[in-house]
């Protein structure tokens, strides 16, 4: 059963402007991501604002926003295979798991300077 759905999108030139401000970067995202993001090179823009447009779509398939949740709780980490998988920490899982979502699907998707995300909330049987 699905129990939430969210989309965001990103302009990626936000994070150039957040990582002229590495304070920004520890605010908002995880460790393992930023060392993930900024090792892309010239794509860490990208790997940054896909990142950050899963978060906020992950707030609204929570249905809370940004509300409630810390954004550094909220990681997306690429598989081997490239398929990113969104993890939650702290209080945000602890809300995950008070509404009852068991599994998260996450998809990311780039276009020239854009990244948007779709996350999926599925509920636990």
């Amino acid at each position: 059963m699905i129990s939430g759905i969210g989309i965001d999108i990103v302009h990626a030139r936000r994070m150039e402007r957040w990582r002229q401000n590495p304070g920004l970067l520890t605010r908002f995202f995880h460790p393992d991501e930023i060392n993930a993001s900024l090792a892309k090179g010239a794509g860490a823009n990208m790997s940054l604002a896909a990142r950050f447009a899963a978060k906020e779509a992950l707030g609204k398939a929570l249905g809370t926003g940004l509300e409630g949740i810390v954004l550094k709780e909220i990681s997306v980490i690429n598989r081997q295979n490239g398929q990113p998988e969104l993890f939650v920490y702290g209080k945000t899982l602890e809300f995950l798991n008070k509404i009852g979502a068991g599994r998260i699907h996450l998809s990311l998707s780039h276009e020239e300077e854009y990244a948007i995300a779709m996350v999926v909330l599925e509920g636990k049987p």
